[in-house]
């Protein structure tokens, strides 16, 4: 049987050091004040620990100081050092179980008799370097765009209130999963829910949009302009299904403010478009009457007006039918 590796080995790895400090020594070698030494490391998302634990590394006193220097640098305040510290912790947190999973994946195939002498982890040991180099440059990337975003909706006069603004929603749902989790075994149905996240995200991305959230058998997305919504629905719509182990899928999208807040959004519009999927048929797009009087008169797409149907808590909502016009020349 293939022996565990060591916690604290692996800890050691990648915090670039032993734990040798207690919450207490931490604090007093960063210089930070305790009350938010402690905001800070449960905004992170770890618990409270006793003051004779001994978990922390020299690179936990290296963020605690660079914590303490946002505020005293006046670059943020209490509130916001907190805010971008549970932030990280979330999003870091996400990222992190989604690595373990891959890298254990790959250990358990390779069976190795010692994961921790082995040649995988002899390959992480080597890579971190430039993993993190990576990392950094994904994130500088990725605020770049979002940067980008956040400055056209202003230079649009659309900042009277902060991060609330017309946006195209999504949403994308595999119809049979309640079924098919009784069908498959464990492995299977995660093969299925990492076959559609994966097929998902790829169309969304090569479409302009953006994946905010995946939640196993739905995907939500947003999207700047009604063109680029629609043919990212209509490719989801049929070319998930392509995919023989993934059953059929139905896209609801909507168009209106929305309230974008700690990488989500939130609003009557995202409601909405969740309305719309659980009214559309497999296979099909349901779109709301604000988008279809974006895409009335755009080349390649038909808008079929279908029943108005009543949603609990919005009231009555006038769904549209997206599809092709082949007829136009739509691809």
């Amino acid at each position: 049987m293939p022996s565990r590796p060591d916690p604290k080995a692996i800890e050691s790895i990648l915090l670039g050091g032993e734990a040798v400090y207690t919450r207490e020594q931490a604090i007093e070698l960063a210089g930070a004040d305790p009350e938010l030494a402690g905001r800070v490391w449960r905004a992170l998302g770890f618990p409270t620990l006793g003051d004779d634990s001994v978990v922390f590394a020299e690179s936990d006193v290296e963020a605690l100081r660079i914590a303490g220097s946002l505020l005293e640098g006046g670059v943020l305040d209490e509130e916001g050092v907190v805010r971008f510290a549970r932030a990280m912790g979330q999003t870091m947190a996400r990222l992190a179980d989604w690595q373990t999973s891959i890298l254990s994946t790959l250990i358990f195939k390779e069976g190795q008799e010692d994961p921790m002498s082995g040649p995988l982890m002899k390959q992480a040991r080597e890579l971190l370097p430039d993993v993190e180099r990576l990392l950094l440059h994904i994130w500088r990337r990725q605020l770049a765009a979002s940067t980008a975003r956040t400055l056209a909706v202003m230079s649009n006069g659309n900042d009277i209130v902060p991060n609330y603004y017309p946006l195209i929603v999504g949403f994308a749902d595999l119809v049979s999963f309640t079924t098919l989790s009784r069908e498959l075994d464990e492995m299977e149905l995660a093969g299925v829910v990492e076959g559609f996240e994966a097929t998902a995200a790829d169309i969304v991305a090569s479409g302009g949009g953006r994946v905010v959230k995946t939640l196993g058998d739905e995907v939500l997305y947003v999207a700047d302009s009604p063109r680029q919504a629609a043919d990212i629905a209509l490719r989801l719509a049929s070319g998930v299904k392509t995919h023989v182990e993934v059953p059929d899928v139905r896209v609801g999208v909507a168009y209106g403010p929305v309230l974008t807040l700690h990488g989500d959004v939130f609003g009557t519009t995202v409601n909405r478009s969740s309305r719309l999927t659980s009214f559309a048929r497999p296979g099909t797009v349901l779109i709301d009457d604000a988008l279809a009087e974006c895409l009335e008169d755009e080349e390649g797409l038909q808008v079929v007006q279908v029943r108005a149907r009543h949603a609990h808590g919005l009231g009555l909502i006038q769904p549209y039918t997206l599809r092709r016009d082949f007829d136009a020349g739509g691809a």
